[in-house]
């Protein structure tokens, strides 16, 4: 950018100027008279306001930073989302000090001041810093993150100097509230003092080597670590031993915001156990959704040029925990029907996978959803009304009660979903689909490589490799040598270079599948029952309909363009593909839909992920109302 004439200071020149004239200003004696000191934090009122987004309260500057620490650091839902309602609470007992109605969450004090609006955001700066500060003076990333911060509040000419804890001035106020915060997360039920970690879980099955096809399993009904030669986290950061680690299972131990404390079980919310293979009564379950998890891999074909129509007059407006619904017409804002949007099922499969991903720069799935609401917010400035009625608020009213209620939701869908994670201990569907084929099929007793526990066999789909197949010329010409065993249609793995191939759907060996994954990844490193994502997008979604007064996004429609070439999974899409959502529980399904067609869930992870979110959604928002009102 070029220089300007009058242009503000650098930050770290601000900061210095800063707190030499308030060293200089520290007493002033005239007459004999000692006046009222000048005091680091009022020479805040002359700051120059910080160029970059005019618009933006101190909250969300605040939430910003975080978002940019999370992308930075080892991607870990279930952290990120406390991280994400530690912060939301930080800054609402701010706002909230200084109101005579509304309750903070954990600081209960009320404070007076002659400038209300500066007072908060000194407040509210001082709590989110030293909090962020203290989460992520050790996490990946630090040495820029707690940078960005400093830089925040020197942006908003806040010294870091100051951090008393006495009296009533907003440094001081924001200081009480952050040590509030910090000393309630070491007793929370996290483990924050020893990284988050659950010292009682161990795996019952040995690692699945990936790379190698087969498998070994003690108990096909409960969680496998992988074992990839080179191991990365979404975001790219490598990981050392090469062995996942499970994520969390202790979690539904967590403190919550609004669902129930989850108890000696640690399931605040128990919908029971997923289907198990063997289980008389969901044994069926089990087979049909390891058979779905194969169609749907078999609709990421880069080659496949029939096309569809993706708009929201076609898709979208499910019940709740399902995928019944036809789409919505006409748009209820506009008046209007939806406009068709045409594109090859060859990329829109692929796109939504990689759209919901949340990486390589990811925020996590909590924070992908403050990203959306952020966009959701600034869509709807400044006629900003709490449940989409009432008198119009203030930005930094608008978004200290939205980061309460969704942070609050999304912290507590990491409660409800990791609680399930951890007591059932839910297989992923790579090892649930290698371990099948590797018995066998288990349609016909009549025909070889017969196992009641193998792959149903599925004409087109799911099949016994056979001389005649391999042949020549055959479809299986490929798996020649492996007549007798278990061969399914579907993506064929990563291909060797992803930035100009895409793998074809084919028939590869059962004991080989993968998902469509980044070969690093593969799946993530915890439970499948129930899916983070659905619950997390669910739990979101229903707190935007509480706070906007409407489940419909700004206008009726949101969407996000997949540039063509963007994939990074492979080469793709071969043209800009628009995703469209009519309501914000639409893009929610879609979200818990991205792991099916990925292949790290099946659908009772996604269904009754979409449930329990729902019920953490609405009683945040249930909850967070109280707080607003003082009750």
């Amino acid at each position: 950018m070029p220089e300007q004439l009058n242009a503000t200071p650098p930050l770290a020149t601000r900061a210095r100027i800063r707190i030499g004239v308030a060293a200089l200003v520290a007493v002033i004696v005239v007459s004999g008279a000692v006046l009222t000191a000048t005091r680091p934090w009022e020479l805040a009122a002359a700051c120059p306001p910080i160029a970059d987004h005019p618009s933006w309260s101190v909250a969300r500057r605040w939430d910003e930073a975080l978002l940019d620490a999370i992308r930075r650091s080892l991607p870990n839902p279930p952290v990120h989302a406390r991280n994400l309602f530690h912060l939301s609470v930080a800054t609402w007992d701010a706002w909230a000090a200084y109101d005579a109605t509304a309750t903070g969450y954990l600081f209960k004090e009320k404070v007076h001041a002659a400038d209300v609006p500066a007072a908060r955001n000194e407040a509210a700066s001082y709590a989110a810093y030293r909090v962020l500060t203290a989460r992520f003076i050790k996490a990946v990333g630090a040495d820029t993150s707690l940078s960005e911060f400093d830089d925040l509040m020197d942006g908003l000419c806040f010294p870091i100097s100051v951090t008393g804890t006495d009296g009533d001035s907003p440094a001081a106020v924001g200081n009480r509230i952050a040590k509030a915060v910090l000393d309630y997360g070491k007793t929370d039920g996290s483990n924050e003092l020893n990284g988050y970690i659950d010292p009682s879980y161990a795996s019952v099955n040995p690692p699945l080597v990936v790379a190698k096809p087969g498998i070994t399993l003690v108990d096909p009904n409960r969680w496998q670590p992988l074992q990839i030669a080179r191991m990365l986290s979404q975001n790219g950061i490598v990981l050392a031993n090469g062995v996942q680690q499970a994520v969390a299972p202790h979690w539904g131990h967590v403190a919550p915001f609004a669902i129930p404390a989850g108890g000696t079980s640690g399931t605040p919310i128990d919908p029971g156990p997923p289907p198990r293979l063997g289980d008389p009564a969901t044994d069926a379950l089990y087979r049909t959704q390891a058979v779905e998890v194969l169609r749907d891999s078999g609709l990421l074909d880069a080659s496949r040029d029939a096309v569809m129509d993706i708009s929201p007059r076609a898709i979208g407006a499910n019940d709740l925990g399902s995928n019944d619904g036809h789409g919505h017409s006409p748009n209820p804002v506009t008046g209007r029907p939806y406009a068709p949007d045409i594109v090859r099922q060859g990329d829109y499969y692929r796109a939504v996978v990689e759209f919901w991903a949340d990486g390589p720069n990811s925020e996590t799935p909590p924070g992908h959803w403050n990203v959306i609401a952020n966009a959701v917010s600034d869509q709807l400035a400044p006629n900003l009304r709490i449940g989409g009625s009432g008198p119009a608020v203030d930005r930094l009213q608008w978004d200290v009660k939205l980061y309460l209620a969704l942070n609050g939701a999304v912290h507590d869908a990491a409660i409800a979903a990791w609680g399930l994670k951890g007591r059932y201990d839910g297989i992923r569907p790579i090892s649930m689909i290698r371990y099948m084929a590797s018995l066998g099929q288990s349609s016909d007793p009549a025909r070889p490589a017969y196992k009641k526990e193998g792959l149903p066999l599925v004409p087109g789909l799911i099949e016994l490799i056979t001389k005649e197949q391999t042949g020549n010329g055959g479809p299986m010409a490929a798996l020649a040598g492996h007549e007798g065993e278990i061969a399914v249609r579907a993506w064929q793995g990563n291909p060797a270079d992803p930035k100009t191939q895409a793998s074809r759907v084919t028939w590869i060996l059962g004991t080989a599948w993968v998902p469509y994954q980044l070969p690093t990844f593969v799946t993530p490193s915890f439970q499948g029952y129930i899916s983070g994502h659905s619950t997390f997008s669910r739990a979101a979604a229903e707190v935007l309909a509480g706070i906007t007064g409407s489940e419909y996004f700004p206008g009726g429609l949101n969407y996000w363009t997949v540039k063509q070439g963007s994939f990074r999974i492979e080469a793709g899409p071969s043209a800009d593909i628009v995703l469209q959502w009519a309501t914000y529980y639409d893009a929610a399904d879609q979200a818990g839909q991205s792991r099916l067609y990925g292949g790290i869930h099946v659908q009772a992870d996604d269904f009754s992920g979409r449930i329990v979110g729902s019920t953490c959604g609405r009683d945040a928002w249930v909850v967070a109302q109280r707080y607003y009102a003082g009750r």
